[in-house]
């Protein structure tokens, strides 16, 4: 199951990356239709509570010391939930998302998925 989250974080991931190079080139280009948005959402909260559910198992990688890298990776996926909430509550107020705001809610959700490989390719 742990496999399984990781697979939908990482495909969240991919899918982000893809929306914020769109978001990027959005003069040139024709803005996305919200279910795209949603879509990336919904992949990112399930591949969270499959994580919140999988760390209830026994640990991971304490021998190497990497068993609270899966603990590390819900807590910075949660803040990146919190700032992908932000995204788009400014993008339903204003219709455009400033670039810090993306940029933060990537970097958490990137660095939460780079532990979470870690932990998940340990065991």
């Amino acid at each position: 199951m742990l496999t399984l989250a990781f697979s939908l974080l990482l495909l969240t991931a991919l899918l982000g990356l893809t929306l914020a190079t769109l978001h990027l080139q959005a003069g040139r280009m024709r803005p996305l239709r919200w279910p795209v948005w949603g879509f990336h959402g919904l992949l990112g909260v399930a591949g969270f509570v499959l994580l919140l559910l999988c760390l209830g198992g026994p640990p991971r990688g304490a021998a190497l010391g990497l068993a609270n890298f899966g603990l590390f990776s819900a807590v910075l996926l949660a803040v990146a939930l919190l700032a992908g909430l932000e995204v788009l509550f400014e993008r339903l107020r204003y219709r455009r998302v400033p670039m810090l705001v993306v940029g933060l809610h990537a970097t958490l959700a990137i660095g939460a998925v780079i532990m979470l490989a870690a932990y998940t390719l340990v065991g």
